[in-house]
C-alpha cells in the first residue's frame, strides 16, 4: 500500500453526467470553472481519462463494479445497475464504512446498490428505462436536432435539481462533521447533461467569438467513416445546423458547466466549513462526454474524445499537489482507488482497474485503457483502445480507426487504411482480442437486447411507449416522445 494511504480518510466522490473536457478551464477548455481548477490545483489531474462506455446506464454500472461493461451485462439504458454484481459501495459498507448517495445514480431502482441511504436518487424511468435503444438491427430516428434548436437560456428542472443535489450534501457533511467513523459520501449531479440550458447570467459571459470550433464540424470536413455518417442521420443530424444555432448550442452547454461548477464549489466550502478537507479525499469525474457539434454531431456516443476522454481529479490527503498524469485511465480505475483511498482491502477476484493515486505516483507511463459501446447509434458493436499515442477504434462489421493523438489531437487524419500503419492496426486488434472476444460480445449484447424487446411486447409496442429526451428528476413525470419507425 502506497505510503500515503497509510491512514484512512473520507471520501467525497462527485460524478456529474457529460461533462466534455471543454467544459473545464483546468482542461484548458472554454469552461469557467473555478472551483474545479482550485480542485485540480491542489490535486493531481489526469490529463487521458476515459469512459468504459459513452452512454449514461452502462458506464456507470462499470464505475459502480470496477468490470468492463461486457463482463456484467449492463448493455445499455435498458439494462440498468441492480446490484447483482457488488458495487464498491457494498464492500466499503461490508468493511463498516458509512456509504450514501445524493443524486442522480441511474441504477434500475428499488435494489441494494451498495449505498445504504439514496438520497434523492434519480434512476432510470419506471425501473426499465430507455427501451428503443434496444432496437439495433432497424433503429427508429431519434430527433437530436430538436434538442439542439432548443438550446438557450433560462430555468430547468436539472438545473434545479442540481442546486438540491448541493444542498443534501451540504446538508449531510454538516450532520457527519463530527462522525468518528471514516464515511464515503457519492454525490451525482446532472448537468451538464441535456436539456441544453444555462442560467441566463452564465449564458452570457460567454462571447461567441471567444468559443473555439470543435473538430471536423463544418460539413466538408466530416468523417467519412460509414457508421459516424449512419449516426448522424439516426439523430436527425445530417443536415448542418447554423453557425447561429451552434453558438447558442454552445454557450447554452458551458453556461450548464459554470452553473454544475459553481454547485461543486458549494460542496467544497462544506468540506472546509466542517473542517473535514484534511481528512477527505475528493473524487471528480463524469460518466461520459459530449460531442458539442464535433463532425456535425450532439450528445455521446462515439469514440471520439469530445464523447469518451472525460476530466478525473483526485485530491485530499495524499495526493500530489498541482500535478497532471498523462497515464491513460479510466472509470473501472475508480474501484480500487475508492477501497484503497479509505482503507479497505481489494476483492480477492481480480479487477481490471488500478488504483489511480499509485498511478500518479509512479509517473507518466504507458498503459491502454479499454471502453465499448453496444446500445443506441449503431447496430453493432464499437470498441476502442487508447495507449500513450495511439486511440485505435474497432467497428464489428465495418473498417477500424487509428489516430496518432500526439500528432493529431483532434482525430482528423485516420490512419487506419495506410500501410504503413498496419502493423499498428493489427497490434491493437492483438490487444483487443486479448481483453474480449469482440465478436462474441456483440452478439451477447444483441441477443439480450432482442430478449428484452420481446419481454416488453415486441417491436412495435416498444416503439409505441417512445422514450425521452432525458430522464425525469425525481419530482417530475417523463416526457415521452414517440420517435418514427426506421
Amino acid at each position: 500500500m502506497p505510503e500515503s494511504y497509510a491512514r484512512c480518510a473520507n471520501l467525497l466522490f462527485i460524478l456529474s453526467d457529460q461533462h466534455n473536457l471543454r467544459g473545464a478551464g483546468c482542461y484548458g477548455g472554454d469552461g469557467v470553472t473555478p472551483n474545479l481548477d482550485r480542485l485540480a490545483a491542489t490535486g493531481t489531474r489526469f490529463s487521458a481519462a476515459y469512459t468504459n462506455c459513452p452512454l449514461c446506464v452502462p458506464a456507470r454500472a462499470s464505475l459502480a463494479t470496477g468490470r468492463y461493461v461486457h463482463d456484467i451485462g449492463y448493455w445499455d439504458n435498458a439494462h440498468p445497475y441492480d446490484g447483482r454484481v457488488p458495487s464498491w459501495g457494498h464492500h466499503l459498507r461490508r468493511h463498516g464504512l458509512i456509504c450514501d448517495s445524493i443524486g442522480k445514480l441511474h441504477f434500475r431502482g428499488g435494489d441494494d446498490n451498495g449505498f445504504a441511504q439514496e438520497i434523492e436518487p434519480l434512476h432510470v424511468v419506471d425501473g426499465v428505462g430507455d427501451l428503443l435503444g434496444c432496437l439495433r438491427s432497424d433503429p427508429p430516428t431519434r430527433d437530436v436536432r430538436a434538442g439542439v434548436l432548443g438550446a438557450g437560456c433560462g430555468d430547468s428542472s436539472y438545473l434545479a435539481y442540481d442546486v438540491r443535489n448541493a444542498d443534501h450534501a451540504v446538508e449531510w457533511l454538516r450532520a457527519h462533521a463530527g462522525e468518528r467513523r471514516p464515511w464515503a459520501l457519492f454525490v451525482g449531479f446532472v448537468c451538464p447533461h441535456p436539456p441544453y440550458i444555462g442560467p441566463r447570467r452564465h449564458f452570457e459571459r460567454y462571447d461567441p467569438a471567444a468559443i473555439r470550433p470543435m473538430p471536423q464540424e463544418e460539413p466538408a470536413d466530416r468523417p467519412d467513416h460509414p457508421a459516424i455518417a449512419e449516426l448522424r442521420e439516426l439523430l436527425n443530424l445530417s443536415e448542418p445546423l447554423s453557425a447561429e444555432r451552434l453558438s447558442i448550442y454552445r454557450r447554452a452547454y458551458l453556461a450548464a458547466c459554470t452553473h454544475l461548477d459553481e454547485q461543486i464549489g458549494r460542496v467544497l466550502a462544506a468540506l472546509d466549513d466542517c473542517r473535514l478537507r484534511d481528512r477527505t479525499r475528493v473524487v471528480y469525474t463524469s460518466d461520459h462526454g459530449e460531442s458539442m457539434g464535433a463532425r456535425g454531431l450532439a450528445g455521446k456516443l462515439t469514440m471520439y474524445d469530445e464523447s469518451a476522454a472525460v476530466p478525473l481529479i483526485m485530491a485530499g490527503p495524499g495526493v500530489p499537489a498541482g500535478r497532471t498524469v498523462a497515464t491513460p485511465v479510466s472509470l473501472v480505475d475508480c474501484f480500487p482507488t475508492v477501497l484503497r483511498a479509505t482503507g479497505c482491502p481489494l476483492p480477492d477476484e481480480p479487477l481490471p482497474g488500478e488504483d489511480l493515486l499509485a498511478l500518479a505516483a509512479a509517473g507518466d507511463r504507458d498503459r491502454t485503457v479499454f471502453g465499448e459501446h453496444h446500445a443506441v447509434g449503431f447496430r453493432r458493436a464499437v470498441y476502442l483502445l487508447r495507449d500513450a499515442r495511439y486511440k485505435y477504434v474497432h467497428y464489428a462489421g465495418a473498417r477500424p480507426q487509428l489516430f496518432d493523438l500526439a500528432a493529431d489531437p483532434g482525430e482528423v487524419e485516420d490512419l487506419a487504411g495506410r500501410i504503413e500503419h498496419a502493423a499498428t492496426v493489427r497490434r491493437f486488434e492483438r490487444r483487443l482480442r486479448a481483453i474480449v472476444d469482440p465478436e462474441r460480445a456483440d452478439a451477447r449484447a444483441r441477443a439480450d437486447q432482442r430478449r428484452k424487446i420481446a419481454d416488453h411486447g415486441g417491436r412495435e409496442a416498444v416503439i409505441a411507449r417512445g422514450t425521452f429526451a432525458n430522464s425525469p428528476t425525481p419530482d417530475e413525470a417523463p416526457k415521452w416522445e414517440r420517435p418514427a419507425p426506421g
